[in-house]
């Protein structure tokens, strides 16, 4: 599928889904000064759990940051792995990446927590909002082609992916969610 068609797609899908509208009165991006994890998780974080790929293997996709390092997500097997789809124009995605931060230095030891942007041609976005708000835990990984938005048929930002030590799918979050919170941590118990 070419690059245009892929991001017409993605475009359309994402004005269709409330959980990506670009039209939010709410900023999408909080600026620089505000704490890089709220004080109380905003309202707007909600979604849905999706457990009909249960099973399914890790894909073989390889993921990059600006500076050509690559991650193969399929080396990723032998402790519990979250994969969150996000982009810096997604408001809700934006207000779960110190959530998902947070988790990943709580429980950094026996959960690997990897976030790949869905950015297309403004990559470097993606490291400086990394950067300047402090997420300190998550990697810059991008998928500028929206390969994995296409292969986990994510229609709405964030899409959030948990795959047992196994490397199989245990479920998939549409949505946004306070990955530090209680209903979090039962959903995260699920893996072997």
């Amino acid at each position: 599928m070419s690059r245009l068609l892929k991001s017409s797609v993605l475009a359309l899908a994402c004005l269709l889904v409330s959980a990506c509208d670009r039209q939010s009165s709410d900023s999408a991006q909080p600026a620089p000064s505000q704490p890089a994890v709220p004080a109380k998780v905003p309202e707007k974080l909600s979604g849905m759990i999706d457990r009909t790929h249960k099973g399914s293997l890790l894909p073989e996709f390889t993921v990059s940051d600006a500076a050509g390092r690559k991650l193969r997500l399929a080396d990723l097997k032998g402790k519990p792995l979250l994969i969150n789809l996000w982009a810096t124009w997604c408001a809700p995605c934006v207000v779960e990446m110190p959530l998902l931060d947070q988790l990943a230095q709580q429980r950094g030891a026996d959960l690997k927590v990897v976030t790949i942007s869905q950015d297309m041609q403004q990559t470097e976005k993606v490291a400086a909002l990394m950067k300047q708000r402090g997420f300190d835990r998550l990697e810059p990984w991008l998928d500028p082609e929206n390969d994995l938005v296409f292969h986990y048929n994510a229609g709405t930002l964030p899409a959030t992916i948990y795959y047992g030590a196994d490397g199989r799918e245990i479920w998939r979050y549409v949505g946004g969610l306070d990955w530090t919170g209680p209903e979090a941590a039962t959903m995260l118990a699920e893996a072997r």
